[in-house]
């Protein structure tokens, strides 16, 4: 097998006419080896790798792989040779070892995406940066009040993110309920997308794919084409979605059975409320109950503009996603076996009191401009992806923070699409969006901001002194340069 280079495997922006020949092979292929038109193999879950008396030791390797999808076989990119990676559970008060293996022909590191751990050292430090053939220890700590949730783990490395996780680099981390919610069963559902041009390889993307944020034209659930699930009608199920696209928005159509939103981005909602719709930016998580009636259902994913960039350098118009069947879900009337005993639907537990940070002090107020505008030179440069008007520098500290603070931070968007936010290692409660004030505590570590609008979040800067990074979550404009850097100390 070809090792996994920067070329042929993790689709570098390229532009000119050999992009347009790779697309119109991925077209080939979608249309014509069962990417579009497969699906219908029973849902297929990653191995789960669960704490031991409070430790949990992995090794990923990020290597090339070959995986079936869509009745084909394609080359990606792999943790352990699996898409997803292993899904890892851990309890609060856990420490986690990951020896991550580069076997890559790039640079690649980790980020445990949504985890309040530290960012210094071998923890969740987005600087670190792990060459090809080498490897590296982290360590993560949870801490003993860590709240239960569904996370997720997947390259941070500056410049290449988007590609690595477009090519398959990503995978759940649980940390469950201190009182289990009643369930029929879990289900981890992780959506991506990918591009595969005739041969089964990643596409290589445009510039203004880039520019754009890229989104590819085949969506996966669990590296699978639109798998089946099934059920007995009545019995309840939780699913936790995590949206791993690099750009993608999913714009949730839940029809049919009864949908439950449980939780956003780790945490528990103060309530669970009946949802017929749900929006999921790049990186967001949801945890829904679902109990199904009598009946077949697809889950879909429908059109969200999200903006563009007509007008501005680069042309283009706007991306709104094209409608996709994600699963199908069949109740009618013969259960899925076992192990044991299938428990019925309970009262749901009474949630925690969320904490609501406008009952406390708040030290600090910060405006921060996400933009888009004409920069200088050519290619990439040619576009300006900044915060506060300020391109991404790993050596620049944009915000000093005191450990043990709350400030509020007025997330701006000037620019023509929406960008959504990720502040690493501490959550955003979202007090006002637009106008809009918010009557209940919200917590998110993505928040969208939609274009030309601007969103007010309150941040605890709770435990952990050091240097980490908030950035737009569609990967490719954070890998140009809308990415900040800020030290608590």
């Amino acid at each position: 097998m070809k090792p996994l280079s920067r070329r042929n495997a993790l689709a570098l922006g390229v532009t000119g006419t050999a992009a347009v020949a790779a697309g119109a092979a991925g077209l080939h292929w979608s249309r014509t080896a069962g990417l579009s038109t497969g699906g219908g193999a029973a849902l297929k879950e990653p191995v789960t790798l669960a704490s031991r008396q409070g430790r949990l030791a992995v090794r990923l390797e990020a290597a090339p792989a070959r995986i079936g999808i869509g009745g084909r076989t394609a080359s990606v990119a792999a943790f352990n040779g699996s898409l997803p990676g292993p899904t890892l559970r851990l309890d609060p008060g856990d420490r986690l070892n990951i020896t991550l293996v580069n076997a890559l022909a790039d640079p690649t590191n980790l980020h445990v995406h949504g985890l309040h751990v530290s960012p210094a050292g071998n923890g969740d430090n987005p600087f670190i940066s792990v060459a090809p053939g080498q490897s590296y220890e982290y360590e993560f700590v949870l801490p003993p009040d860590h709240p239960p949730g569904t996370f997720w783990y997947h390259p941070h490395h500056h410049g290449m993110a988007a590609e690595q996780v477009a090519a398959g680099l990503y995978g759940a981390i649980i940390v469950p309920d201190p009182a289990p919610i009643p369930v029929s069963r879990e289900r981890v559902l992780i959506v991506s997308d990918i591009s595969l041009d005739g041969n089964g390889q990643i596409e290589q993307v445009s510039l203004p794919e880039r520019m754009m944020g890229r989104e590819g034209r085949t969506v996966l659930v669990n590296g699978q084409v639109r798998p089946a699930l099934q059920a007995a009608p009545g019995e309840r199920e939780r699913w936790r979605l995590i949206n791993a696209c690099p750009a993608r928005y999913l714009n949730l159509q839940l029809e049919g059975p009864r949908y439950q939103l449980l939780a956003l981005d780790g945490r528990l909602l103060s309530t669970v409320s009946d949802t017929g719709q749900l929006l999921l930016a790049p990186g967001n998580r949801a945890d829904v109950l679902v109990t199904p009636g009598e009946g077949r259902w697809t889950l879909r994913t429908d059109r969200y503009d999200r903006g563009g960039m007509a007008g501005m350098m680069m042309g283009g118009g706007t991306s709104a996603g094209t409608p996709s069947g994600l699963l199908s879900f069949d109740a009618r009337g013969d259960p899925v076996p076992e192990p044991g005993p299938v428990p019925e639907p309970g009262p749901v537990p009474r949630l925690p009191v969320l904490r609501d940070l406008r009952e406390e002090p708040v030290t600090g107020r910060r405006r921060l401009d996400f933009s888009m505008g004409t920069g200088q030179g050519m290619g990439p440069a040619a576009m300006g992806f900044t915060i506060n008007g300020k391109e991404f520098d790993a050596g620049r500290v944009d915000e000093t923070v005191s450990v043990g603070s709350v400030e509020e931070w007025t997330l701006s968007n000037s620019s023509p699409m929406d960008h959504p936010v990720h502040l690493h290692v501490w959550p955003m409660q979202i007090i006002q969006e637009g106008a809009r004030d918010l009557t209940g505590p919200q917590w998110q570590d993505v928040v969208n901001i939609p274009a030309n609008s601007e969103v007010k979040v309150l941040v605890a800067f709770d435990s952990f002194p050091g240097r980490t990074v908030f950035h737009c979550h569609i990967l490719d404009h954070e890998d140009l340069g809308m990415m900040g850097v800020v030290e608590a100390r």
